[in-house]
């Protein structure tokens, strides 16, 4: 289908965008990594901080598909604004709950899901946005900006975060997350018509047959379906260390120098983001996927073997260095398998299926956690003297072993990329 704008013009629009998105993450990223922190210091339970980062997640999740059928249908300018407004109405009740008096974790697991439940319906705009308004030949390129403008959520937000919090509290930190609204408000809002839904007209609201459509579309796009369901199955192992990274380094760490790590190690992900943006990703998509999630899967297992502060960050560097490849290479394999106006419905179901790792490794961390593995490697748990001989003992060296583990678990399951023939072949033609 054709752009119905001229590249250039097309291209200094999603720049406005990515500015927009890119104030907004650093914002949203100060929250997530302080509710995180605020949360392990409330409870002093990895199962709590797995509730929270599931509550802000699985709504999003569920609905994605219900949004990305609102992608295809209406002008995702208005989608976007309308997702990001109702995302910090839900911040606007957090911060009232906590003027008033003590906050439970449901509450904050109540409000967290609201405010997923909107902000589901920006990413399949927003991904189908970058489509409507850039060639083929640029789709790598801005994914290596996506990614960087993601990445500062954990470069910048982490240490900025940690600070605020530690010197002015969690009330200050929803604040200026809610203010970052009216940025990405402003970006959108002047992108204009550009950003309309640009498929064939239809009177009727029938979600369930746009579903089976956007279902019916993974299906037929060859390699697109098991790719999907692998990219499920990694996603599970990395759950782990997203939920687990926060409370392991807090176990040993304070607030300000736990974000400091989490900055310098996501410098990885800028850095390998830079890289890709500046066009050096252009053929061996798949043979990438599976090089980076190998040493994704190895960082893992070295960041989860220590408490030498050097080690973890070597190691974090190592593990966000290597994710913007990953997901450059997911997104242009499935972008360049799925025609445009169909896209918004499709994302939306991808990111379900997907993220369902994500969601069963964040109900499990914690649980797991808090039950075996930080009992296991206690002074004379079952593990201390066989395990902890190796990487030591304490409430760290649970939750680190049990990211060993997913780290592992990440590295085999990455062979299984090259043995699907579908998967092989939607990198077939690259560089053609």
């Amino acid at each position: 289908m054709a752009k119905t704008i001229s590249n250039e013009n097309g291209y200094r629009k999603f720049l406005l965008i990515w500015m927009g998105e890119l104030i907004s993450n650093i914002g949203s990223g100060m929250t997530a990594f302080c509710l995180g922190v605020y949360v392990w210091q409330l409870t002093r339970s990895a199962l709590a901080v797995g509730l929270v980062e599931t509550a802000a997640l699985l709504p999003m999740i569920v609905f994605a598909p219900a949004a990305g059928v609102l992608a295809d249908r209406f002008d995702r300018r208005l989608l976007m604004i309308l997702g990001d407004f109702a995302s910090a109405c839900a911040l606007i009740v957090l911060l009232v709950i906590m003027e008033t008096g003590p906050v439970a974790v449901w509450q904050i697991c109540l409000c967290a899901g609201l405010g997923s439940a909107f902000a589901a319906l920006l990413d399949p705009a927003y991904k189908a946005t970058v489509t409507d308004l850039l060639s083929v030949d640029e789709y790598a390129r801005a994914s290596g900006m996506v990614a960087v403008a993601s990445s500062a959520k954990f470069l910048i937000s982490p240490v900025v975060g940690g600070f605020i919090l530690a010197v002015s509290g969690i009330k200050v930190i929803l604040a200026i997350d809610i203010l970052t609204f009216f940025i990405t408000l402003g970006a959108v809002i002047s992108v204009k018509k550009s950003l309309g839904a640009h498929t064939e007209p239809k009177k009727e609201m029938r979600f369930l047959k746009d579903l089976q459509e956007g279902r019916q579309i993974i299906i037929e796009s060859r390699g697109v379906l098991p790719l999907i369901v692998l990219v499920s199955v990694l996603l599970f192992y990395m759950g782990f260390i997203q939920v687990l990274t926060k409370p392991m380094i807090l176990s040993f760490s304070d607030e300000k120098t736990t974000g400091l790590i989490f900055s310098v190690i996501a410098t990885g992900m800028m850095i390998s983001s830079i890289a890709i943006g500046s066009g050096m990703l252009k053929k061996n998509y798949v043979q990438v996927l599976i090089v980076s999630f190998v040493v994704s899967g190895a960082a893992m297992m070295g960041l989860g073997a220590t408490e030498q502060i050097p080690v973890v960050i070597v190691s974090g560097f190592i593990f966000f260095a290597s994710l913007p490849f990953a997901n450059t290479c997911i997104d242009v394999l499935i972008r360049k398998s799925i025609a445009n106006e169909s896209q918004g419905r499709v994302w939306g179901l991808i990111s379900l299926i997907s993220q369902l790792g994500y969601i069963a490794a964040y109900l499990l961390a914690g649980f797991l956690s808090d039950y075996f593995f930080i009992p296991a490697l206690e002074n004379g748990g079952v593990l201390a003297g066989t395990v902890g001989k190796i990487i030591g003992t304490g409430s760290a060296r649970g939750i680190g072993f049990l990211v060993m583990l997913a780290g592992l678990g990440l590295v085999i399951t990455a062979f299984f990329i090259s043995a699907i023939r579908g998967v092989r072949d939607m990198g077939g033609h690259d560089g053609k």
